[in-house]
């Protein structure tokens, strides 16, 4: 499921200490396991609207604004074993996107629905692929544009020693297609891939190629791909890392200022501590690089964020969660440190699995059970306990220049057993501040906190949220902002999944 990155408002302000005004939670649906699958997926005419699905039942619950169900409806057109499901959601209606396979061909499908979940038409045919195998991961993925009005389907047909294949299908929000291109581009090694698909709110395709000195290993090569909405040419240039490793790389486009960012920490050295943040800006108006800049942490920085690791190794378990770009061409990046141990045994950044290409049937692979590019917890081979942590986050601001303005450390500590549900945070835009949401432990009970950060970086602390049910515990991480200050946080009741609409 695709993460959505909440926009902050960038008027600047005064953000005082706030609270909690109301909690409501949903009724308990014994349909509802702790193991379902679930999308919030937004508020529509007064209606709040979830996805839950459990193996091959899939249905579609409509909750008022009091968080009481008024419709259920199971979608018994789907077909079985669907997988790779998506949603867009408009004012008044939202659209699924889903794959299955039926003998040897894999079908990319989407299906309309109306504000009470109701199926509107038929399910519409995006895209096929013949397979000469049962296919159990996703070759297709979907993306939209900032503005809704663009949805991207594509697929990277896998590579050789020379070429790369990808499909680039764009639509309209109304599923008309616009241009479908079948690109081959040039490679330069066998640890090359495709990745950090993005599309512009123009149609224009934005992704990079990557390349490292081997599985698993830093990024050391790098080039952005471009190519306009009705075009079936792309247009490539390498980028200069003057002697940098790069990891966890992520692609931002600034519709408002027509740039596209790249960002990731780096390492002066391979396989080495992270020294700072890499940032490039590509002004994609008139084809050009405006910044290329290094951004290495002072010791002050590194001594804030670096809970128990020593200074040099502050950073090293950091990896970027949003971007926010600004309106004025800066923007603020979040990242959070997390790891895992079995055993006793720490996994670092250099232990996780990287996308892959597979031989065997042609397509990239993304090696991660929760649906990250780049998986933080790859390490699949030890049937024991594995402790989760989710620890600090770290707050970066930099201007339109590409230069750092300010930074801060919102401090935390969690940590849980064999799962990573209840740890992390969720962001909630208030206009004034964005707030981060997440547990904290008070007497061997997880409390639902809060703290803010304002557009000149100063901490807003806040008390834990009033009006706590006990036995509800939330899960952050996964909360839908629906409203100026309104936001929907699954929780679990008695092994239960249920829903709780926070109004600030």
């Amino acid at each position: 499921m695709r993460n959505i990155i909440i926009l902050f408002s960038l008027t600047l302000f005064i953000a005082g200490k706030v609270s909690a005004q109301q909690i409501i939670y949903s009724e308990l649906d014994r349909d509802d396991m702790r193991s379902i699958n679930y999308e919030i997926i937004g508020k529509m005419n007064d209606n709040i609207i979830i996805y839950k699905g459990l193996h091959d039942i899939h249905f579609i619950s409509v909750y008022d604004g009091d968080m009481k169900m008024i419709a259920k409806t199971r979608m018994d057109f789907l077909p079985d074993h669907i997988f790779n499901t998506d949603f867009l959601n408009y004012p008044d209606y939202f659209i699924m996107f889903y794959e299955y396979q039926k003998k040897n061909i894999l079908y990319c499908m989407a299906v309309k629905f109306d504000a009470f979940g109701k199926k509107v038409g038929n399910p519409v045919q995006l895209d096929t692929t013949e397979m000469s195998f049962a296919a159990n991961n996703k070759i297709y993925n979907v993306i939209n544009s900032e503005d809704k009005q663009k949805i991207l389907v594509y697929k990277v047909n896998g590579k050789n020693e020379k070429t790369h294949a990808a499909v680039t299908i764009l639509f309209d929000k109304n599923l008309n297609l616009i241009h479908k291109t079948r690109m081959i581009i040039p490679s330069n090694g066998r640890n090359e891939i495709l990745s950090n698909f993005e599309v512009e709110n123009n149609g224009e395709v934005i992704f990079l190629r990557t390349a490292g000195t081997g599985q698993n290993e830093n990024i050391n090569k790098i080039a952005i791909v471009t190519k306009s909405a009705d075009a079936d040419n792309f247009v490539l240039n390498d980028i200069k890392l003057n002697n940098i490793y790069l990891d966890d790389i992520h692609v931002k486009i600034d519709n408002f200022n027509n740039h596209y960012l790249i960002t990731s920490f780096f390492s002066k050295q391979r396989r080495s501590n992270v020294d700072g943040l890499f940032s490039y800006i590509w002004d994609e108006k008139n084809a050009k690089e405006l910044f290329n800049n290094k951004t290495e942490f002072n010791d002050d920085f590194r001594n804030e964020a670096r809970g128990e690791n020593i200074i040099k190794m502050a950073f090293n378990d950091y990896f970027i969660k949003q971007i926010v770009m600004r309106r004025d061409g800066g923007f603020i990046l979040m990242a959070e440190a997390e790891y895992t141990t079995s055993r006793g045994n720490t996994f670092n950044r250099y232990d996780y699995n990287n996308p892959t290409y597979s031989p065997l049937n042609g397509y990239y692979l993304y090696n991660s059970p929760y649906g990250y590019p780049w998986s933080r917890y790859g390490y699949n081979g030890y049937n024991g306990v594995t402790r989760y942590y989710a620890d600090n986050i770290a707050i970066l601001s930099f201007d339109a220049n590409n230069k750092m303005e300010w930074s801060n450390i919102i401090s935390k500590s969690q940590y849980d057993d064999n799962t990573d549900v209840l740890i992390g945070y969720g962001i909630v835009n208030f206009g004034n501040a964005i707030h981060f949401l997440y547990n904290d432990q008070e007497k061997r009970q997880a409390i639902l906190s809060e703290q803010g950060i304002t557009p000149d970086g100063q901490i807003v602390r806040t008390s834990t949220l009033k009006n706590l049910d006990k036995g509800y515990e939330f899960m952050p991480k996964n909360l839908k902002q629906i409203g100026a200050r309104v936001a929907i946080i699954p929780c679990l009741y008695r092994n239960t999944t249920c829903f709780a609409k926070v109004e600030f």
